[in-house]
Parts: C-alpha cells; structure tokens; sequence
C-alpha cells in the first residue's frame, strides 16, 4: 500500500503529509492525457442527430486543422473543443476551456470557451435564436479567430467521408500538451 497522510483536517497536515500528497499528485497528474482521451471517447455513439458522432466529429475537426498546417496546441484544442458535451450539455465550451485552460495560450482559451456562441452564427436563426449573438464579442482581438476556427474546422465536421484520423495521431501532441501546465494555482515557483 501506498504511503497517506495522516490528517483528517487539511488544517492538521504536517509537512511530510503535504509531501506524500504533492507526490501523489504529480503520480497522478502523468495520466492526465489518458483520462482526457477516455473522457473524449465518450462521445463515439452520441450522434445528437448529427449525420456522425460527436467523437468523429471532434477527431474530423482536429484532422481538417492538422491538415491545414496548425500548430500542436491548436489541433489539441479543436480535438477537445466538444469533449464537454457529455457533462455539460447548456454549457460544453465552458467544460472543455476548463480542462484546457493551465495547458493553453489566451487566444486558444477564448477560442475555445466561445465556439458555441460562434457556431450559433450557422444555426441559431433556425431554432428562433440570434445568429449574430456573437457580435457582441466584435472587438475582442480573439473574434476573428475563433470566426475562423467555426468556418474552417467546426462547421464543415460532420462529413462522414471526410478524411478523419483516428485518436492515436493526435496522442503524441495532447501528452506534450497535457505534460506541463502553463499557469496553474499549483504550480510551484521555480519549478518551470
């Protein structure tokens, strides 16, 4: 059995519990990418009406950005973008841009958080909403790109001929993603 601390108050923790703790969580931490690439293939079989699942779906939009030539973290963000939609079913960017937020640029963060509200351009006129709701974003220097990321890579993912590669493709870039947070409340200073 493994080593546990001894306090059953945090309050009560002594510094050799706090070490079996932290170490325990950097253990833990390793297998991250996996617990994410399990949590996406929940989604193979959820069509939602959809012409292919939610899993294709995602794998197709990380296959179109890999294709188009985008860097790892971006591909890493369009192949999670939906991985929310299991648990979170009004609010799935917000799940996804949780997950990706210590691992992420600002501008792949908002990116992500805000695709829905952008995807909306395509289809909330036909269900009595605003398709232009995500105008009220227009200044922020992210707008373009995240415009860009539903018309380029989303939107057009629910081909089932279009060329999608299976999970394995994109398993290296999502550990090297996964493997050092860039902010975190949890990071330690000096251990970069």
């Amino acid at each position: 059995m493994r080593a546990r601390a001894h306090f059953t108050h945090m309050q009560d923790g002594s510094p050799e519990d706090w070490k079996i703790i932290a170490e325990e969580f950097m253990l833990y931490s390793k297998g991250l990418p996996d617990r994410v690439i399990k949590h996406l293939q929940l989604l193979e079989g959820d069509f939602g009406g959809f012409r292919i699942d939610r899993y294709a779906h995602s794998l197709q939009t990380a296959t179109r950005a890999l294709r188009d030539g985008r860097d790892d973290e971006y591909v890493c963000c369009a192949l999670l973008h939906d991985i929310g939609d299991t648990l979170g079913s009004f609010n799935h960017p917000d799940i996804a841009a949780a997950i990706l937020k210590p691992f992420v640029s600002e501008e792949n963060l908002w990116m992500v958080q805000h695709h829905g509200i952008f995807q909306g351009y395509y289809f909330f006129h036909h269900l009595g909403m605003d398709r232009d709701m995500r105008e009220q974003f227009r200044a922020n220097p992210n707008f373009e790109r995240t415009a860009e990321f539903c018309d380029l890579y989303d939107s057009p993912s629910f081909d089932p001929h279009a060329e999608t590669f299976p999970v394995v493709e994109f398993e290296p870039m999502l550990r090297k993603l996964f493997a050092q947070p860039i902010t975190s409340i949890y990071k330690i200073p000096g251990t970069e």
